[in-house]
């Protein structure tokens, strides 16, 4: 593999490298398989993080991606090239616990063990906002589809809190009796999903400020909650070793479930291990502790893909918004982006 030095994180391994596939000669890929994106390589290895990788997300366009963890920094990376790490978001104080992209792809929202949510100008690398109202640690944050760009978190402080970059403080806290380990606004913004350690899926009504609906099936505490692109679907994953999809449309009689899945494995490391949907809605994946990148079929709930590569815990996954390219982050402190069949 061609190594390439890149700048090093304040807390990173020295001189933080990045690793770049050689692309094989035209005499070995006679009869290989096709390739599928347009990624230098089918298989690219980011490396350059200090400590555990604990969250990753394309932005919407698909040009660049985020990775964050134990080292406290946020990096960001080309998805195209050399996949140069071109930026870094310097400032929470302890682990970054999970990012997430604004719809417009100019801003990054970040939560963290130092109690505190912030708001990234991500084309500057300069933090905008520092939000402090939660008493323990953060441990998940969402964004607004469209309209306004809002932000929304959960803490072990048992509290939801709805966050607005004009405004210095909390717009908005909803009162969980558990510490809250997930959460995703719905695709107009006017609800937000919220599980944690009540292995429930609370569906909020923000203008109301009420639960307008329970989903219950995990019996363990959830870890990650992604909406389907088509915005009716909810996708959890549960300590329980089960991916679960629920219908969240409001007027849907008899079980909410439509499909569990299994395969993947959480361990005694109790990571808080996400999961994505496929940009088309036809797959879901999530991550695992067992070191394999797992992805199903989102009808059928069959596994289609258990990719190995990574030397830890997988932590986070996501699908790119344009191709057919799955991005994982690993507590081995790397990121890959790898190659996916379409099909």
């Amino acid at each position: 593999a061609l190594v390439e030095k890149r700048a090093r994180s304040p807390t990173g391994d020295a001189g933080a490298l990045i690793e770049k596939k050689k692309p094989k000669s035209d005499a070995l890929s006679i009869g290989a398989v096709p390739r599928t994106s347009t990624m230098q390589s089918p298989i690219m290895v980011l490396t350059g993080h200090g400590g555990e990788v604990l969250s990753f997300q394309f932005d919407p366009s698909g040009k660049f991606c985020a990775s964050a963890g134990h080292d406290k920094d946020i990096f960001l990376w080309e998805v195209h090239g050399e996949c140069e790490n071109y930026g870094l978001l310097h400032g929470h104080k302890q682990a970054v616990l999970q990012l997430g992209w604004s719809f417009d792809s100019c801003n990054i929202w970040s939560c963290s063990a130092d109690k505190s949510v912030m708001f990234w100008d991500a084309e500057v690398c300069k933090r905008v906002k520092n939000f402090k109202g939660h008493s323990s640690f953060v441990n998940c944050v969402a964004t607004t589809r469209k309209g306004q760009n809002l932000g929304v978190s959960g803490s072990d402080d048992g509290d939801i809190k709805l966050w607005d970059p004009r405004v210095r403080s909390a717009v908005q806290t909803l009162p969980e009796s558990y510490q809250v380990t997930a959460v995703e606004f719905s695709a107009d913004g006017s609800q937000v999903f919220a599980g944690g350690l009540e292995n429930e899926i609370k569906i909020w009504d923000l203008r109301k400020e009420e639960v307008s609906l329970t989903l219950k099936g995990h019996t363990d505490t959830l870890t990650g909650l992604r909406l389907a692109p088509d915005g009716n679907l909810l996708l959890s994953n549960s300590m329980d070793n089960t991916l679960r999809v629920w219908d969240t449309r409001a007027f849907v009689e008899g079980n909410r479930c439509r499909v569990v899945m299994g395969g993947h494995m959480h361990n005694f490391e109790k990571n808080l291990l996400r999961c994505s949907w496929a940009p088309d809605g036809s797959k879901v994946a999530a991550a695992s502790a067992d070191k394999m990148v797992y992805i199903w079929q989102a009808d059928t709930g069959k596994v289609v893909y258990k990719l190995p590569g990574h030397n830890g815990s997988v932590n986070a996954v996501d699908f790119h918004p344009l191709e057919p390219i799955i991005g994982s982050a690993s507590s081995d402190k790397k990121v890959f982006l790898g190659e996916i069949d379409p099909a």
